[in-house]
């Protein structure tokens, strides 16, 4: 179809083959913006572990299109825009223009998180948005690169309210925006040149929509993004409907706040009726004194996970119709719903107990389609220094082994399914910092549940501290309370941080920090998966490989399975 039919046909049903086409076209765009991202971003912390998301919007700000890289950033996209639009009408936005938050009591999540959002105009006419999120490295607050101690959210660093700039006027070298963030941080080249990397990959995806709008016009493109979010809306209600009506209920812990040995409740009700899924956090504890509350966007994004892993193909695209059928609550004040001004940086923790809630109680529903508790963690550590009046501030986050399912082993490894982040080589280590160096890198035997399926292998990573004054922040959890075995399965071997000093090993809580010497020896291990169904259907032959291969000792192996293979 050439572009004069195309635009006759606006106002009529697009054929199906032009919506595929266009469809495909915007998620590609989306898709195209996550790589310019971190292709284009200075820190470790995106560059190498892609903690960063890129999204395509219509003119009126609904999710059409995203890149399928961090689930916890893009679920909340819509809600963080809205904020900055209520403030900032549609409207009135100019050409140039741009949103900016990270307020975690306006839609936001934690502070590091900077939400941008560019509107895209063709010929003077707003055609859609285009909208990053980075983890940035350093935001200023009271340690470098992580506060595990701050008493509320503005101890966690600087925050941007919604707010509308412009790029001329306000970035570009010599903005005022640029010079006041520039003087709140520590790293200022890095973190200046990942908002780069941000504003590159939204220019990208302005452009891609633009040519879109070109090729197929307005009007149609509109159409086009009004089927993509039907065509999600209605795929989603098609296979809640073929699900039983019921309430299912499902709860897990937190292993502490930092301060006791309390574990946290986190408790999901979720109620299925005709094409509709209702989800309600009622009976989870009250938000904490330290950083693990979870803001409210951040619980949206991790319940809507659960939902589409567990229930949906994954063909589905992500956009605003997948949400249309899905509703999520909870207390205010309440450990996935704090109240202001409680801080949220570590809210991975709970956002990942909100996620396993679900879950199993999805597990009563759809059994063979979850997965055992994994390491469900974000470990987060910062290893910084101060040397000649300069911070290196290096800041990874860790995975570990996920659950098994009910066909495979968990994976080995990896991070979690909220994070989705990757592992930063050693080798970029070695090259941007010079106070510390890798020295022990790999997977930990043993370190899985057992079952039919055993759980994916936690990992350990030692690092030799080479100057005297490194400071150490981390935040973790997984660490008391095992990840769960379902259905017959073990739980998996919790996770650890331990400090070798003159031959003396020191532990390191889960959400701490320290004070590093040189010849000191920092050692990470993250949590291994459950395992799913009983140790006694598990094929001896795949005993025999995980012993072969040194993922389970022989002692492991005859005393779980009563077989070495």
């Amino acid at each position: 179809m050439n572009q004069v039919a195309i635009n006759q046909s606006a106002n009529a049903a697009l054929d199906p083959v032009d919506q595929a086409v266009i469809s495909q076209a915007l998620i590609a765009a989306a898709r195209e913006m996550g790589v310019k991202l971190i292709r284009s971003a200075y820190s470790t912390i995106i560059r190498e572990a892609a903690d960063a998301s890129a999204v395509l919007f219509d003119h009126q700000g609904r999710v059409i299109a995203q890149s399928e890289l961090i689930p916890m950033q893009l679920g909340p996209m819509s809600e963080i825009f809205r904020s900055c639009a209520a403030k900032y009408p549609i409207e009135k936005l100019c050409d140039g223009d741009f949103y900016i938050s990270n307020d975690p009591y306006s839609g936001g999540q934690h502070l590091q998180d900077v939400f941008i959002f560019s509107p895209i105009f063709l010929d003077e006419e707003l055609v859609g948005f285009a909208g990053t999120v980075a983890h940035h490295l350093d935001l200023g607050g009271g340690n470098p690169g992580l506060t595990t101690e701050a008493v509320d959210v503005h101890a966690e660093g600087l925050i941007f309210p919604a707010q509308c700039y412009n790029h001329a006027r306000d970035w570009e070298s010599g903005g005022a925006l640029r010079n006041l963030v520039a003087a709140n941080i520590r790293v200022p080249a890095q973190t200046i040149g990942d908002f780069d990397a941000q504003f590159a990959a939204q220019s990208v995806g302005g452009e891609r929509l633009k040519q879109l709008c070109r090729k197929y016009g307005v009007a149609v493109m509109r159409q086009a993004m009004d089927g993509l979010i039907a065509y999600s809306e209605a795929r989603v209600r098609s296979v809640i409907a073929s699900l039983p009506d019921g309430t299912y209920e499902g709860e897990d812990f937190v292993d502490d706040d930092g301060i006791t040995d309390t574990p946290l409740r986190v408790k999901a009700r979720v109620t299925v009726s005709g094409d509709t899924i209702d989800i309600d956090f009622e009976g989870t504890c009250e938000q904490v004194k330290r950083n693990l509350n979870c803001p409210w966007s951040s619980t949206i994004a991790a319940a809507l996970t659960a939902v589409k892993a567990a229930l949906t193909p994954p063909d589905i695209p992500f956009n605003e119709g997948l949400k249309a059928a899905v509703t999520i609550r909870a207390p205010k004040g309440c450990l996935v719903n704090p109240s202001y001004p409680a801080p949220v940086r570590a809210r991975m923790e709970a956002a990942y107990r909100a996620f396993n809630a679900v879950l199993k109680a999805l597990a009563g529903i759809v059994p063979t389609n979850v997965i055992a508790g994994g390491n469900d963690s974000t470990m987060v550590t910062s290893i910084s220094a101060l040397k000649n009046g300069r911070y290196r501030v290096y800041l990874e986050v860790y995975g570990g082994g996920y659950g098994a399912s009910n066909i495979l082993d968990g994976c080995d490894a990896v991070d979690s399914p909220l994070s989705n982040c990757t592992n930063t080589p050693i080798e970029a280590t070695d090259m941007d910092f010079d106070h510390f160096r890798v020295i022990g890198y790999g997977l930990t035997p043993d370190s899985c549940g057992h079952g039919k399926h055993r759980g994916g292998l936690g990992f350990f990573r030692s690092f030799e501290i080479l100057a005297d004054g490194v400071n150490f922040a981390m935040y973790a959890d997984r660490f008391r309370i095992a990840p769960y075995g379902l259905f017959g399965g073990t739980d998996g071997v919790p996770g650890r941080c331990e400090v070798l000093r003159g031959g003396k090993i020191i532990s390191i809580k889960s959400k701490d920090s320290a004070i590093l010497c040189k010849g000191d020896v920092l050692t990470i291990y993250t949590a291994g998966g459950g395992g799913y169904g009983s140790v006694r259907e598990r094929n001896p032959a795949a005993v025999a490989h995980d012993v072969k291969h040194g993922y389970l000792s022989a002692a492991t192996a005859a005393g779980a399975y009563g077989t070495t293979g």
